[in-house]
């Protein structure tokens, strides 16, 4: 005769086994894999693909008497009427064109001389560098914008102390988009110094040896074998720019909020204003789509034109 002790632990070790035989069914190598990646997927799905399908289709809407309805292509067809979108559009490809090469540039300089042997402290000169690239974006925005201040802004009274007349940085066309390009170029120099300083570094010194054997000069090592050797580098770091550049909208919205007179409407704050001031979100996610649109055929031309065959 059991006793009641006795019949309560069987039927515990029956219900463990029970589970662990259910768990062994559907827990096998094979699931297992989809069992462990299925949080980040249900996560993706959520956070990601479902915002871009809905934006897409938001962008065939338009808001009627409180309620979005279908549209068609009305929202685009507005939008290449739109002499606003046009006028962002030009802004924002004067800065790309004007800062991007003069950004690449400076960084690629900056990498040469910090990678040169002559050059100490090396590791000071790169932290300080790259230390605007891990700064608050709108922090540094802020303090540009009291450093620029036209009246009280310590860089014109710094001109004033040399004689040059004050400048109005943030309230004329021409000075405010400089602003938003000196603002740019602090920032992300570094960031981009540090990749090619990455790609120096991985330049094998064997192939400088074999040129200095064969009369090679400094200059003549540089054009023949750091530049070719530094050309995925090249194509990585404009890629990037231009893609940061496209969507640049941090900067012109603290700085002048746009202006003056849309001088420094970026596509990226064009998007935001009429998304999130004018609640027009089926005509800003038609924004969204043709910068997208844009970013992927500059990349597609970039890498075509750098030789990529792939």
């Amino acid at each position: 005769m059991q006793l009641p002790l006795e019949k309560n632990n069987k039927k515990v070790v029956q219900t463990k086994a029970a589970d662990i035989n259910r768990r062994k069914r559907w827990i096998t190598p094979k699931s297992a894999p989809y069992i462990f990646i299925a949080p980040t997927v249900i996560l993706l799905i959520i956070f990601t693909l479902y915002p871009i399908v809905s934006s897409f289709l938001l962008s065939f809407k338009t808001k009627i008497a409180g309620q979005y309805v279908f549209s068609g292509f009305h929202n685009y067809i507005r939008l290449f009427h739109d002499p606003v979108f046009y006028k962002s559009l030009v802004n924002t490809f004067e800065i790309l064109i004007i800062q991007v090469p003069i950004m690449i540039f400076l960084a690629l300089i900056i990498a040469v001389l910090i990678n040169s042997p002559i050059v100490k402290l090396n590791a000071l000169f790169r932290i300080s560098f790259f230390m605007p690239a891990i700064t608050s974006l709108v922090a540094a925005s802020l303090v540009f914008m009291i450093l620029l201040d036209n009246n009280t802004g310590l860089v014109n009274y710094l001109l004033s102390l040399m004689g040059i007349h004050k400048i109005a940085w943030l309230t004329q066309p021409f000075w405010a988009k400089v602003s938003i390009i000196i603002l740019m170029s602090w920032r992300w120099i570094g960031y981009n110094m540090v990749i090619f300083l990455a790609g120096l570094q991985g330049i094998g010194q064997d192939l400088y040896e074999a040129a200095s054997i064969d009369g090679a000069g400094k200059v003549r090592q540089f054009f023949s074998i750091t530049l070719p050797q530094l050309k995925p580098i090249f194509v990585f770091t404009v890629v990037l720019s231009t893609i940061g550049t496209l969507q640049l909208f941090d900067e012109p919205y603290i700085l002048t909020g746009g202006g003056p007179s849309n001088a420094t409407m970026t596509i990226t704050l064009y998007l935001y204003q009429n998304g999130f001031k004018y609640f027009d979100f089926g005509y800003a996610s038609a924004i969204a789509y043709v910068l997208v649109i844009i970013t992927a055929i500059l990349s597609w031309i970039q890498l075509k034109w750098a030789g990529d065959k792939d």
